[in-house]
């Protein structure tokens, strides 16, 4: 096999990791999205539903493209294992959040998940800058995240 086809073989596996995380999230997310999330107090500025699956579609291919830049730059081995604890986190806050249907335990894994984004950030942008800004969208979005996770428990206890 080519070194160029290895490279987009390698590509399509960081995207797809990224996309498997997105549908484990999304399996706990499906039967509280339609029965329980409904019920809860929101703010005035909660997102319509249907803005989050685009949204988050984008982010997961940003995430992959990201992983996938720093990996072939072959410096990569601390940098993937944050990249790893924060895919867990995220897929961690639907569980907690949705699955479990408890606000507070999503508000804790969404700070851990915070924090491991920005130190993902910082160790990407070491080996690779364009893989360390293809990571502020998910920043931006996940800071949003956690002020409307925040609201909703605080609203909902």
């Amino acid at each position: 096999m080519s070194t160029s086809a290895k490279q987009v073989w390698a590509l399509a596996g960081f995207i797809g990791v990224c996309f498997l995380a997105a549908f484990v999230g999304g399996r706990a997310t499906m039967n509280s999205v339609g029965e329980w999330y409904p019920t809860l107090a929101k703010p005035s500025w909660n997102p319509p539903s249907w803005l989050f699956g685009p949204v988050w579609s984008l982010l997961y291919l940003m995430m992959g493209i990201a992983a996938w830049l720093v990996w072939r730059r072959g410096e990569s081995s601390g940098a993937m294992v944050i990249f790893g604890i924060q895919l867990v986190l995220n897929v961690a806050w639907s569980l907690l959040f949705f699955g479990w249907r408890n606000p507070l335990a999503g508000l804790v894994d969404i700070v851990l998940l915070w924090i491991a984004i920005v130190i993902t950030m910082i160790w990407f942008a070491r080996v690779d800058r364009v893989a360390g800004w293809l990571f502020a969208p998910y920043l931006a979005w996940v800071s949003f995240a956690t002020m409307l996770n925040f609201t909703l428990w605080r609203l909902n206890r």
